[in-house]
């Protein structure tokens, strides 16, 4: 039963903290979506979307009204389109002709972010992954809340490097089809080790070919509110902390435990999963830095972040996970750099590099998430830093995840703005010797030894 201090601490949460619904993202399967012909496949999808979907931006938002509780972002994710189009997509062209069907679909039900424009590639390619992987260029830009992500390695399979080296080359292409924009066009792509079926986050989410034709996934978020919880521990040892953290992840969680059955009831759909990531945004005191800084560092990045990092997230985990039955998704806490203002503020203060990143990453829930980087990088370089973080996920059986993006024209100290939730990054630079050589070997990196478990 909850009790009426608990309703008045919910309250608190809400309007002093920034504890917030990050998003209700309804998962919708279409692989009963066949057709003869590509057009038929289209209207297809376009029909069974503005079906299932017609409601749920309306419910999403008498829930938020009823309870009182912000709902930032609407969503849906489907099924991987490559499987969807691959016996009518003959050209990168139909595939994103396919792009621009679900940017219509998506439009029409009102939602934020539409994802599933996606492949899964990490044993190999088949011809439609190819296609689509070749097509983002023009379908990230001819789109405008489409996202995307290919899932390159697993801890099972390995880690494609033709994969890697082909998306590497097609981020610069990207980059520069969307330069007008700062190359935002990245901003709506991942590339995932280990990607999860169920994560209800853009861009990388996706319905898993496992799921139900239709499922509700909720995503909470409460930066703020963790922070202002351990405020109260300054100077306690870490027994108390971790205690405070944990207490904390499981009332953000029974919030979105809360709207995500509500939802699921409304909407007649089954509830699938609630991710409890602390994922951050550019508002004052909704920060995983500022968590960090609070735990004892001076800037994220010092001396320390990885453990401070590690215990958080573990903290964040334990207490969610006895919130609700069905935690899933990424659950954890996210480090993306353009989406969280102290997290910009240690960049600018060189406390944070990319090193550094890519170790925190080890011990978070994606990987290098929404991190800009110069212009004139080389494709091979941005194939390497994904392989480089492919490998974190593969050994470390955990989902690693890389969203960069090359900014043309501009270059270190510079600053790409990317606006609302994604806020805006200072130019990184990157390390600048050559892999070109490791690139162009191709095939694939095989599977780690502790991946034979049968």
């Amino acid at each position: 039963m909850i009790n009426m201090n608990e309703v008045f601490e919910t309250n608190k949460m809400i309007h002093e903290m920034n504890l917030d619904v990050r998003t209700i993202t309804m998962g919708i399967s279409l692989l009963d979506c066949t057709g003869s012909s590509l057009e038929e496949v289209g209207d297809n999808i376009y029909k069974k979307i503005t079906t299932k979907a017609k409601d749920l931006v309306k419910t999403g938002e008498e829930i938020e009204h009823e309870f009182g509780v912000p709902i930032v972002n609407k969503r849906i994710s489907v099924t991987p389109i490559a499987l969807v189009g691959g016996s009518v997509c003959n050209s990168e062209d139909d595939f994103v002709y396919l792009a621009q069907v679900l940017d219509k679909a998506a439009k029409e039900v009102g939602v934020n972010f539409i994802g599933g424009y996606s492949a899964l590639v990490s044993k190999g390619m088949t011809k439609a992954d190819e296609l689509l992987i070749r097509s983002l260029p023009k379908a990230l830009s001819k789109t405008e809340i489409v996202c995307s992500s290919v899932n390159v390695g697993s801890t099972k399979t390995g880690i494609n490097m033709d994969a890697v080296k082909l998306i590497g080359e097609k981020i610069i292409e990207t980059a520069e089809a969307t330069k007008e924009k700062d190359s935002f066009g990245n901003a709506k792509f991942v590339v995932f080790c280990n990607a999860p079926d169920d994560n209800p986050f853009m861009a990388g989410a996706f319905h898993g070919v496992t799921e139900p034709d239709v499922v509700i996934n909720v995503g909470v978020s409460g930066p703020g509110v963790v922070k202002r919880a351990i405020e109260k521990v300054r100077g306690k040892d870490f027994e108390e902390l971790c205690e405070v953290i944990k207490k904390t992840a499981f009332k953000i969680t029974r919030v979105g435990q809360l709207v995500a059955k509500e939802a699921s009831k409304r909407l007649n759909v089954p509830f699938g999963i609630i991710d409890l990531s602390l994922a951050p945004t550019p508002a004052v005191g909704d920060s995983v830095g500022e968590i960090l800084e609070e735990i004892g560092l001076e800037y994220a990045g010092a001396p320390g972040t990885t453990a401070a990092l590690a215990m958080l997230n573990d903290q964040v985990k334990k207490g969610g996970v006895m919130a609700s039955s069905y935690v899933g998704g990424l659950s954890g806490a996210f480090i993306p750099v353009s989406e969280d203002q102290r997290m910009i503020d240690a960049v600018a203060a060189g406390a944070l590099t990319m090193e550094k990143l890519e170790a925190m990453t080890c011990v978070c829930s994606v990987g290098l998430d929404m991190i800009a980087v110069p212009g004139d990088t080389k494709a091979t370089t941005i194939s390497g830093l994904i392989a480089d973080e492919m490998a974190l996920g593969m050994i470390n059986q955990k989902t690693t995840a890389v969203r960069i993006i090359p900014v043309i024209g501009k270059g270190v100290g510079e600053i790409a703005e990317f606006g609302g939730l994604l806020g805006y990054a200072p130019i990184m630079p990157v390390n600048r010797f050559s892999c070109d050589a490791f690139i162009k070997r191709g095939g694939r990196i095989p599977a780690p030894i502790h991946s034979f478990k049968n």
